[in-house]
């Protein structure tokens, strides 16, 4: 190799790596990290919670611009379990946003989530309630979400692993698609797939054209379709009818509908299943029934009773957690007491 030509080679490297600088900065310069952390910090303060990185994010061009987290920690203020920790993320920006516009995100993108339950009820329950006549906060997704490889646990104990979710953005008059995936604590998969359309007016969230699949391994398969709405807090109807499939008990039929609660009444839930050898015909409040479930699974001794809400269910054969039940009937009466849960009566053989 002639000397001018190595002078050339050296030439040329210097002004590659000199360009390289050159991009590196100006990539930096422009997706300034900092900008959008301190942007996620401040919206998470808002609503509670403390947000951190193990290390500053970084920016890229390639494929799109973006912006990389490691090691992210979503903390309720003042509580020492983390409600949520990821091992990375990702903040996809639209061009625009690199030469002066608005500071928005295309999508966000989280990898190996764990999500704890219970952290996750305390900061819930640790909110201030919502004034009775304050306007509600409809839900709204300007951003895509990538959910991957998560875990889902209630302290020590697992609930869900290999979680994924990917949902599009839910704006007005937009089809919203939702697809959700995950083993349970015995590794059989379960689906959920969603579409929608939502038309936000006012103080109201319509969901229009409602599909939803929703499959458990090779035994369980279920589709409803319907509508709903949504005016804040227990403001909420909805009604979906279809069908429930199950490989040994074959196919039922099924409804739900949602009544908004009332000065009189809660939010109740009515539920109607008919098929081979089992009927069932409930009518109960969502709300007392989350809270019935919690007193069941009290880590100081649970509280046995059944169930808040009123109707019956026949079953020939019903397979509950692992355990098969035959001839069973219960009956459902409401409790004259709010705060009681509801008496029952059942026979089972």
């Amino acid at each position: 190799m002639t000397r001018r030509l190595r002078l050339a080679l050296l030439g040329l490297a210097g002004v590659l790596a000199a360009g390289l600088v050159a991009l590196l900065v100006t990539v930096y310069l422009l997706l300034q990290p900092d900008r959008f952390t301190a942007m996620l910090q401040q919206q998470a303060q808002a609503a509670g919670l403390e947000l951190s990185l193990a290390s500053p994010a970084s920016p890229t061009l390639f494929p799109r611009p973006a912006l990389e987290l490691q090691g992210l920690t979503l903390t309720a203020q003042g509580a020492s379990m983390p409600i949520l920790l990821a091992a990375s993320g990702r903040l996809a920006l639209p061009w625009r946003t690199l030469f002066g516009g608005p500071t928005v995100i295309s999508r966000l993108e989280i990898d190996a989530p764990r999500v704890d339950l219970d952290a996750l009820q305390a900061w819930l329950s640790g909110m201030p309630p919502r004034p009775a006549n304050a306007p509600p906060n409809i839900p709204r997704i300007d951003t895509g979400v990538r959910i991957a490889r998560g875990t889902l646990v209630r302290g020590n104990q697992l609930l869900l692993r290999d979680f994924s979710l990917d949902a599009g953005s839910l704006l007005s008059g937009r089809a919203f698609p939702l697809v959700v995936s995950a083993k349970d604590a015995e590794g059989t998969p379960m689906q959920l797939r969603l579409t929608a359309t939502p038309r936000i007016q006012g103080n109201a969230l319509q969901l229009n054209d409602i599909d939803l699949d929703f499959t458990q391994g090779a035994t369980l398969s279920m589709r409803l379709t319907g509508e709903a709405h949504w005016h804040g807090a227990a403001d909420a109807a909805a009604t979906l009818a279809g069908s429930l499939e199950h490989a040994d008990a074959g196919r039922y039929e099924m409804s739900l509908h949602l009544t908004p609660a009332n000065q009189n009444d809660p939010l109740l839930l009515a539920l109607k299943l008919d098929g081979p050898g089992n009927h069932i015909d409930l009518r109960l409040p969502p709300l007392g029934v989350a809270q019935w479930w919690t007193r069941m699974h009290d880590e100081h001794g649970p509280q046995l009773a059944a169930p808040p809400g009123s109707g019956h269910l026949d079953a020939t054969s019903l397979d509950l957690g692992g355990v098969r039940v035959e001839g069973l009937r219960l009956e459902l009466t409401p409790s004259p007491a709010a705060s009681g849960p509801a008496p029952a009566t059942s026979t089972s053989r």
